[in-house]
């Protein structure tokens, strides 16, 4: 076996390695779509929902000192006759849900 064939193969193995450690490691999201399917059948427990949206663009958001990337989203739900609206913030890494307010009906 030729010493350059060696040392080529072994350089090209390493930095090979080294790339997929770097891809591996960065930060992956859950989807935003995925995230919203988790929300709605949370939600939907308590009762049907109107409809839904979430902002596909992971935002930075800080709660109790924490920062973490975060999506936006809403649900809306008619309850007795009322229209009810939600807007929530999940963490883009687990899908879990941060926040959750009661947002004032614009029809009132």
């Amino acid at each position: 076996m030729n010493w350059k064939s060696f040392i080529l193969g072994a350089a090209v193995g390493v930095i090979s390695g080294y790339a997929v450690k770097e891809v591996i490691s960065q930060k992956t999201y859950v989807s935003p779509e995925k995230v919203l399917e988790t929300v709605k059948k949370q939600f939907s427990q308590n009762g049907p929902i109107n409809g839904s949206w979430i902002h596909m663009v992971v935002e930075p958001f800080e709660k109790h000192q924490i920062n973490y990337q975060v999506y936006k989203g809403g649900i809306s739900k008619n309850k007795n006759g009322v229209n009810e609206q939600f807007e929530f913030i999940a963490d883009a890494q687990t899908g879990t849900l941060l926040d959750v307010k009661a947002s004032l009906d614009p029809a009132l």
